[in-house]
């Protein structure tokens, strides 16, 4: 019994023992092929051996650049439009609201010509008499000492709505737009009132219009005799397909201002070399991206020469 006893201890002795040798050898084998746990110090980082790029693999497409406008250049001044550039004189008092329809309609009309232009709004601030004449006088002053080589008289309320009505240079004589056929209003055969272009020569060569009338009206046919004196031609625009109803529109309200109806007598005296006025400041206004520059004046009048400058009709 003692035997068989010591028999089987031996015997689970070798079983542990051949358990535990065969336990060690495994571990050992499975530590000497297992990577998981390998570090990367710096210096294999740095001379770590990458990959050539694969010419295969596709980049983002680059979106090309838009260039930004300059939204602060004007328009209206585009030199690449010719060498002759319009003033558009509008002389004015009070009415804003006609102003504000005016400017840009007018910049936008004149760019489909590719016209280029800047607009002066001369606008009378003293106390005296409306002097329509005496205002566009300063206007050419003004557009000429800038560079404009001519001008357009302008009346605010009239707003030209036919495309052929031409506003370009006037290289032969004074070219009416708002011609008697054409005006809504007045269809006298001299009149040169409403929008009238003269190059700068020759609005200096009949000297502007007459400073004497305080009031509104009549200035016009003064300067038709003027022009009608010095041999010059007033040309009008041909081939209109619209008439006096639809060629313009006009937003005046003539109960506003009563145009003053008594004759006239010929001035040979006053002209733009002898208008008085003092600029009392300058504003540029902007609408609906047009610009127009506005000089508030006042008019120096001689009330020896023109009294009526302060009467009221």
């Amino acid at each position: 019994m003692v035997m068989r006893r010591r028999i089987s201890y031996l015997k689970l002795l070798i079983i542990c023992l051949t358990m535990t040798t065969i336990m060690g050898m495994w571990l050992h084998y499975s530590a000497s092929n297992c990577h998981c746990s390998r570090s990367v110090n710096d210096n294999d980082k740095n001379n770590a051996v990458l990959p050539p790029p694969d010419s295969h693999v596709q980049k983002p497409p680059q979106v090309p650049r838009e260039e930004e406008e300059d939204k602060d250049v004007d328009d209206g001044d585009n030199k690449k439009w010719g060498p002759h550039k319009l003033a558009v004189v509008v002389p004015f008092r009070d009415r804003f609201e006609e102003l504000l329809v005016f400017v840009p309609h007018i910049h936008k009309f004149l760019n489909e010509q590719k016209v280029r232009h800047k607009i002066y709004v001369v606008n009378q601030i003293d106390l005296h008499r409306f002097n329509r004449a005496a205002l566009i006088n300063i206007g050419f002053i003004m557009g000429r000492d800038e560079g404009c080589d001519y001008m357009a008289m302008h009346d605010v309320d009239l707003l030209p709505m036919n495309p052929d009505l031409n506003y370009g240079y006037p290289e032969e004589g004074p070219f009416h737009v708002s011609s008697p056929e054409l005006h809504p209003l007045y269809h006298y055969k001299k009149f040169v009132g409403g929008i009238l272009l003269m190059k700068r020569e020759h609005f200096e060569q009949v000297n502007g219009l007459s400073n004497m009338f305080w009031g509104w009206g009549r200035e016009d046919d003064e300067l038709y005799k003027r022009m009608e004196e010095v041999g010059l031609q007033i040309f009008r625009p041909e081939g209109i397909e619209t008439d006096h109803t639809n060629t313009f529109r006009h937003i005046h309200d003539r109960q506003r201002r009563k145009r003053d109806t008594l004759q006239f007598r010929r001035d040979r005296i006053t002209g733009v070399d002898t208008v008085q006025y003092s600029v009392v400041s300058t504003h540029n206004m902007k609408v609906e991206g047009a610009t127009a520059t506005i000089y508030n004046v006042k008019l120096d009048c001689n009330t020896q020469l023109t009294p009526w400058c302060d009467h009221q009709k």
